[in-house]
C-alpha cells in the first residue's frame, strides 16, 4: 500500500517540486549523532569533571557492596 502512495506521489512532482526538494537536502543537517557519542563527546569536552564523577561513581558501587557485605555477614 506505501509502495502505490511513493509511486504517486513521484509522478505528479514536476521539475520545479524536484529542484525544491534537492535544495532542502543541500540545507537538511546530517543524522542525528547516537546517545553514545554525543556521550562521549560531552565526556572529552568536560575532562577531569567527568572522571572525577565517574570515580566518585565507582567508589559509591564499591563502598555499597562493602557494606551490604558487612551487614550481611
Amino acid at each position: 500500500m506505501n509502495s502505490d502512495l511513493n509511486t504517486s506521489s513521484k509522478s505528479s512532482s514536476n521539475n520545479s517540486g524536484d529542484a525544491n526538494n534537492q535544495a532542502a537536502n543541500i540545507n537538511t543537517p546530517k543524522q542525528q549523532d547516537s546517545f553514545v557519542k554525543l556521550a562521549m563527546r560531552n565526556m572529552v569536552k568536560k575532562g577531569s569533571t567527568s572522571l572525577f564523577h565517574f570515580a566518585l561513581t565507582i567508589f559509591g558501587v564499591i563502598g555499597a557492596l562493602l557494606g551490604l557485605a558487612v551487614v550481611f555477614h
